[in-house]
């Protein structure tokens, strides 16, 4: 594709969300990316939450946490590019190990994935021995290695409900596990009060019956999302189909009409026709949705952008393959352990 083409594809999709300026300067960017990456035998995965240009130009697959994961597993390439952020990356190598796994920008953490620690996960075996560890996706390696078996948020409920256990450890983030707990009818405490804090001493917790225990992480888009939020939207657009991610409040995630991955949200609007949407998520995915969809109107409720999300762009993603970095690694004794994991939830779906 010439960069005038790139061009006319992304000003179709993207003229009345992207000044003009920028859509040329990305149209070239593009094309020299996907030169490069065919030359170098690389393949692109951009997350849904990637910058419209950005998701509209270079990746070769599209999708969320698991969806990439299994693209990253079965790809021949000898190089994997990921969009995404930190632990996206690492997932990749931990699937993949013979592949050159690059992050374009070091600065692409989680505030999720930073929320809890190996030595935290190793305190809480401690705490409450035998009890099996299901760990989100959003976490690095080291803590997955210390897992019995990963779950997204698309697959969290099945994951939880596949081991049969009377009790299990659900980390890190509070509210998916809040929201697990609700879809599937069990009981959850937290005896700690979360990261690098002490633990709750005013109750005997091995006393106290749980189904789940789980740990006070949070995404720092997603808890900023409130009740009042969906009120006043719905006061002004009464007949608006709300979606909320599942590191949304339990009390938002009521509120709203469906909850979902961001791909199961993706997946909702496509089959559905409503007046409106809004999505209560990370905000460029709206945007990546009204390109996709343009027969939707989508609203914006815009109050914060992943400021790790972000930090991956078209000059970094080139640069990326260009001088080879940011080269992702995990040490094989924790990737072996965290393949395990990782498995285990591929093999649920």
């Amino acid at each position: 594709m010439s960069v005038d083409e790139m061009y006319l594809k992304l000003k179709t999709m993207l003229g009345d969300i992207v000044p003009d300026v920028e859509l040329r300067y990305k149209a070239k960017l593009a094309v020299e990316i996907n030169r490069l990456k065919q030359e170098r035998n690389a393949v692109i995965l951009g997350h849904n939450y990637m910058e419209p240009a950005l998701f509209h130009s270079v990746p070769d697959y599209t999708g969320d946490s698991l969806e990439l994961s299994r693209k990253a597993a079965k790809t021949d390439k000898d190089v994997i590019v990921f969009c995404g952020v930190k632990f996206m990356a690492e997932t990749a190598k931990i699937l993949n190990p013979s592949k050159t796994v690059l992050l374009p920008s070091q600065k692409a953490g989680c505030s999720l994935a930073a929320s809890i620690t190996a030595a935290d996960v190793r305190a809480l075996k401690q705490r409450f021995p035998g009890v099996p560890i299901v760990t989100y996706i959003n976490t690095y390696a080291d803590v997955k290695a210390e897992s019995d078996i990963c779950c997204t948020s698309g697959n969290a409920a099945a994951v939880v409900e596949s081991l049969g256990a009377s009790t299990l450890i659900f980390i890190p983030d509070e509210y998916l596990a809040r929201n697990v707990a609700r879809e599937t009818g069990k009981h959850i405490i937290f005896p700690t009060l979360g990261p690098v804090k002490e633990p709750d001493t005013e109750l005997d917790y091995t006393s106290v019956h749980a189904d789940l225990i789980g740990w006070r992480g949070r995404c720092e888009v997603h808890e900023k999302y409130s009740v009042q939020d969906i009120l006043d939207v719905r006061q002004e657009y009464p007949d608006v189909v709300i979606l909320a991610h599942p590191e949304c409040s339990p009390e938002v995630v009521a509120a709203a009409d469906f909850a979902g991955s961001t791909s199961a949200m993706i997946r909702y609007i496509e089959r559905t026709s409503a007046p409106r949407y809004l999505l209560l998520t990370e905000c460029a995915m709206g945007d990546n949705i009204a390109a996709a969809n343009p027969d939707k109107e989508m609203l914006r409720l815009c109050s914060v952008r992943c400021p790790h999300m972000n930090q991956i762009t078209l000059d970094d993603t080139l640069k990326s393959l260009q001088v080879n970095r940011y080269v992702v690694d995990v040490p094989e004794e924790i990737r072996t352990r965290a393949l395990r994991a990782v498995e285990r939830m591929l093999a649920i779906g």
